[in-house]
């Protein structure tokens, strides 16, 4: 099974295939959401730091590109959470936890 790592926190192990904004809830990363995993809103965004998954989708693309935000602005690295299947190991910086945003979260995002 494959690992992901935070970036200054913790390791853990995921089933491989699981969403990434899963992964990290599931394991007491607050990460950020609003939308439920429909890459609408863009608040469960991370920072991809090692793994293969550099490759952002056209969904992503239009979801950052509605909300005026430059994707390259991480070095090509930003990616939604809710978007990223995990099938490798991957480290991650999330952008947006519910402790720096002070917000309430949204529904959880479909499996």
């Amino acid at each position: 099974m494959p690992f992901v790592t935070v970036f200054g926190g913790k390791t853990f192990e995921v089933e491989e295939g699981k969403k990434l904004v899963l992964a990290l809830e599931e394991n007491g990363i607050e990460i950020y959401h609003q939308c439920g995993g429909k890459a609408k809103c863009t608040t469960c965004r991370v920072e991809v730091l090692a793994g293969e998954y550099k490759d952002i989708s056209k969904v992503e693309k239009t979801a950052f590109a509605l909300k005026n935000i430059d994707e390259n602005l991480y070095d090509d690295c930003l990616r939604l959470s809710c978007q990223i299947r995990v099938i490798s190991d991957i480290t991650v910086r999330p952008i947006l936890t519910s402790e720096n945003t002070k917000g309430n979260r949204g529904p959880r995002p479909a499996e």
